[in-house]
């Protein structure tokens, strides 16, 4: 045998603290705007029915 080859290995680390900190910020910041956006989507339904039953194109009561 001519001799051994040299094969590169990735090196096995601890999870990296900073890394982990700034994905775990990302994903929370990025679900708390999905749930900023469909709670403003929410009152805005709601604050649309209200107007609609101001202005009397609405109603809640069956008609008989």
């Amino acid at each position: 045998m001519a001799g051994a080859h040299k094969i590169a290995h990735a090196t096995l680390k601890g999870p990296s603290v900073v890394k982990e900190i700034i994905i775990g910020l990302s994903l929370g910041l990025v679900a708390g705007g999905l749930w900023k956006m469909h709670h403003w989507n929410e009152q805005r339904k709601v604050r649309s029915f209200y107007d609609m039953l101001d202005r009397g194109e609405i109603s809640v009561v069956v008609e008989e």
